[in-house]
């Protein structure tokens, strides 16, 4: 007996999302007259169970009918468009770097980057994030302009990006050699220790009297690298600026403070560029929407910001929707979650994932998406304090150079193999009984990408409906899935 409902036991979560996304409303889409909607040729199945039996696998092509949408129908709309998509991907920490770099060896690497970066059979990755100075998964805690204790360096004489070239940069080099079209942001976790209030890296404030060096010192970065080939999108003023970390690089910069350092010197500074760089405020996690809207409610700092970041670590992925609707001229970008032992479970996280990070972010107007590390050892590292247990989007051995695929790489794989920079989200039905969507159109061949989650234990079947045609799917329970048709121009 076909099944047509899955559950009606929709989670608190996944409510709460719902409402507070106010996900579809007119008002915010760009309606567009549909012309030749009708799909073309079969549609492409691709599947993860949280089983692992069957990790991105394509299943047999199903063909769009005329038959009636069972009651269980999920109706995707390319008529009504939303944001356009930068991409989706990881960051290039220094462990990541240094272990792709030193611990795989060279057709070990060549492998890896044309399977992250690549196109198909790669995953496609189109944005990273690289951090200006020490994280804490670096080796070391350095800037980029460190002096001895008690002395400064305010004419910036001692800046350099050397402890870059070892290891980030060729990375980067190597990923846009794979795929041109990526995209660069770059985040500090800490302003040097001579221009803070504890002359240190860790913890402390921004002196105001550095506000001028620390602009000056950001805008070097962003000529030093286009000068390497590699420019940067877009930039944050600092990672997590609400936190200060005991035993790693970190510098609380509370919202009046950025509003006022970008309004009257990052701003001003980086517009002059020939090549200009995004601002991106926050950078920080969903539990204070109320942090970037205090900077966007200045003035001078809203005329400089181009959007605002977000990381997973607390609150919930609707304050991007919040945001979006005081600022729905400011774009909204999603930066930072890591996984790890904390929830080493396929079948309770990748569908949390699923959820939050790759449907919730960009039903909550996220035109790109990145996980954290893209690449840890199987400790855990390297790294120097901060995290003891996160989890990379592979794990590299350190003693052979192989690869594991975690089930970070899938949900993304979900995603940036079949949704390609420049494509735009379009209108999708979601949150009914188990199932959860979202739905895009590339630019390049007009193809419709539509990821579905089925969260409940249960199988569920259903119906796809789109330009008068449907076609009906049975999805596994627990399972992720990514439909793809060609739309005829």
């Amino acid at each position: 007996m076909m099944m047509q409902t899955c559950t009606n036991k929709v989670s608190k979560l996944v409510m709460v999302v719902i409402l507070g996304l106010g996900w579809s409303t007119a008002a915010q889409a760009q309606t567009t007259t549909s012309v030749g909607s009708s799909p073309g040729g079969p549609v492409q199945t691709w599947v993860t169970l949280t089983d692992q039996s069957k990790l991105l696998a394509r299943q047999k092509d199903i063909v769009f009918g005329v038959n009636t949408p069972l009651p269980l129908n999920i109706a995707v709309d390319p008529s009504k468009r939303y944001q356009e998509i930068v991409g989706f991907g990881a960051n290039i920490s220094d462990a990541s770097a240094w272990l792709i770099q030193n611990r795989m060896n060279a057709q070990q690497r060549q492998a890896l980057m044309a399977d992250l970066f690549g196109k198909p059979p790669g995953i496609g990755l189109s944005f990273t994030r690289v951090t200006i100075g020490a994280s804490d998964f670096s080796r070391s805690h350095y800037t980029l302009d460190d002096v001895p204790a008690g002395q400064t360096d305010y004419p910036l004489a001692k800046f350099s990006i050397d402890p870059m070239r070892s290891d980030v940069m060729p990375m980067v080099k190597s990923a846009l050699a794979v795929n041109p079209k990526l995209r660069v942001m770059a985040s500090p976790w800490s302003a040097p220790g001579w221009m803070k209030s504890n002359d240190s890296l860790i913890q402390g404030t921004l002196r105001p009297e550095a506000y001028g060096a620390f602009s000056q010192y950001l805008g070097k970065f962003a000529d030093a690298m286009e000068a390497e080939g590699l420019p940067l999108f877009a930039l944050t003023v600092q990672n997590e600026p609400h936190f200060e970390p005991k035993d790693y690089p970190g510098m609380r910069v509370e919202s009046a403070a950025r509003a006022k350092f970008i309004g009257e010197y990052l701003g001003p500074l980086l517009v002059k560029r020939p090549t200009p760089v995004r601002i991106l405020d926050w950078d920080h996690n969903w539990d204070e929407p109320q942090a970037p809207l205090q900077v966007l409610a200045d003035p001078k700092a809203r005329s400089y910001v181009a959007g605002v970041a977000w990381h997973c670590y607390a609150g919930d992925v609707s304050a991007q929707a919040v945001v979006h609707a005081a600022y729905p001229d400011k774009e909204t970008y999603f930066t930072e979650c890591s996984g790890g032992d904390w929830k080493p479970d396929w079948r309770e996280t990748l569908p949390w994932y699923m959820r939050n990070l790759i449907i919730g972010t960009t039903r909550g107007w996220a035109k790109g998406v990145l996980l954290w590390n893209i690449a840890l050892d199987e400790n855990h590292g390297p790294h120097s304090g901060g995290c003891t247990d996160c989890r990379g989007v592979v794990t590299i051995n350190s003693k052979t150079g192989e690869v594991t695929r975690n089930f970070d790489y899938y949900a993304l794989a979900h995603a940036s193999r079949f949704v390609r920079q420049g494509a735009r989200r379009i209108e999708s039905t979601t949150g009914v009984d188990s199932l959860e969507t979202v739905a895009f159109q590339n630019s390049d061949d007009n193809s419709v990408a539509l990821i579905v989650l089925n969260s409940a234990a249960n199988s569920c079947r259903f119906s796809v409906s789109f330009g008068g045609k449907s076609f009906e799917h049975t999805m596994p329970g627990a399972s992720v899935a990514t439909f793809v048709w060609d739309r005829p121009r």
